[in-house]
């Protein structure tokens, strides 16, 4: 029992230095950067109209229900044995899946239809103030202070900077476009928090992988009933699927680890680079996106690091004997 404890401990000291979270964030920022491009190929591989919301959302389900098949497999061989979960995770894990895969995508990929790619990337960004205010007022996990809020406004200026074009942002909102946008928002910051709160006793990579199965199962059923097709397999195809099904399994279960032993505000300030690397990998995979990356991004890259930076950086302790309450 001792050495099962010294290991934990060892587990949770090496999740929580500074370094391994700046990489294992970044890590997880670039995989779903990577993945605004590559599901643009996706497709065109899959013979998919971008009006065509019933088929993306069929896409997305067998996406991520692959993901979770994925991401219960990988877990199963580094756990060296096939990963179960409890029966009394089983509501956790079906609450997760609604919030984080199911709400989260479904108003995604509607309110897509009906507003801007600008819009939605600036209104997805607002669930890392979400998350952090839901952390702190809602259930308590961490005080809300001045300089996190800082940190995000910071960084935030970084993300709707990227996202500006030469004529500016329309500034019109409907219930379909704008508001499923920001409903998809609320939907994963509360998955954040929640996600969180169920990895104290539960394994993160169990979470994550059969949320996605069951997320992803309803996902397609939704799609399919909506009248979606996804037509088009073949090797390079399916590649491109196993690869987009392969940054949901890695990224979500990794992100999944590092909430679990960190603040909530520590980890999601990282979301603010997602439109970044969104912005600059776009603009290396797809044709007539390369006048997008220039001086705006480098001053938004700037922006944004700073205010992970504000959020991230360790104070220095101050000892008893300066008065300090022990808590």
């Amino acid at each position: 029992m001792a050495f099962m404890n010294e290991k934990k401990d060892t587990i949770e000291g090496f999740m929580k230095k500074t370094v391994v979270v700046w990489i294992g964030a970044l890590l997880c920022c670039a995989l779903w950067g990577s993945a605004f491009p590559c599901i643009k190929i996706g497709y065109r591989m899959f013979s998919i109209a971008a009006e065509d919301t019933a088929s993306q959302i069929l896409f997305a389900g067998i996406r991520f229900t692959f993901a979770g098949i994925l991401t219960i497999l990988i877990g199963s061989i580094l756990n060296h044995g096939f990963l179960l979960p409890k029966r009394q995770s089983l509501g956790k894990i079906v609450w997760l899946s609604m919030l984080q895969t199911v709400a989260q995508y479904l108003f995604f990929y509607i309110g897509l239809a009906h507003t801007t790619g600008v819009k939605s990337s600036i209104i997805e960004a607002v669930n890392v103030f979400v998350a952090i205010l839901v952390a702190s007022l809602l259930f308590h996990q961490e005080k809300l202070t001045a300089e996190k809020m800082i940190g995000c406004v910071i960084g935030f200026i970084g993300v709707v900077l990227v996202n500006l074009t030469k004529g500016g942002m329309d500034a019109g909102f409907s219930l379909v476009g704008e508001g499923f946008i920001f409903i998809s928002t609320i939907a994963y910051a509360f998955s954040s928090v929640f996600l969180k709160r169920y990895s104290k006793s539960e394994n993160p990579v169990v979470l994550s992988g059969y949320q996605f199965v069951i997320g992803g199962l309803i996902m397609s059923l939704c799609g399919w009933i909506m009248g979606g097709k996804v037509t088009g397999f073949c090797a390079s195809s399916v590649a491109m699927l196993f690869y987009l099904a392969l940054i949901s399994a890695v990224a979500y279960s990794l992100w999944g680890i590092l909430l679990k032993y960190n603040p909530v505000s520590r980890v999601a300030v990282f979301g603010f680079m997602n439109p970044v690397f969104g912005v600059v990998l776009s603009a290396l995979l797809l044709e007539g996106e390369k006048q997008t990356v220039g001086l705006k991004s480098a001053a938004a890259l700037v922006l944004v690091c700073a205010g992970i930076y504000i959020v991230n950086r360790e104070k220095p302790e101050k000892t008893a004997d300066a008065g300090e309450r022990k808590e």
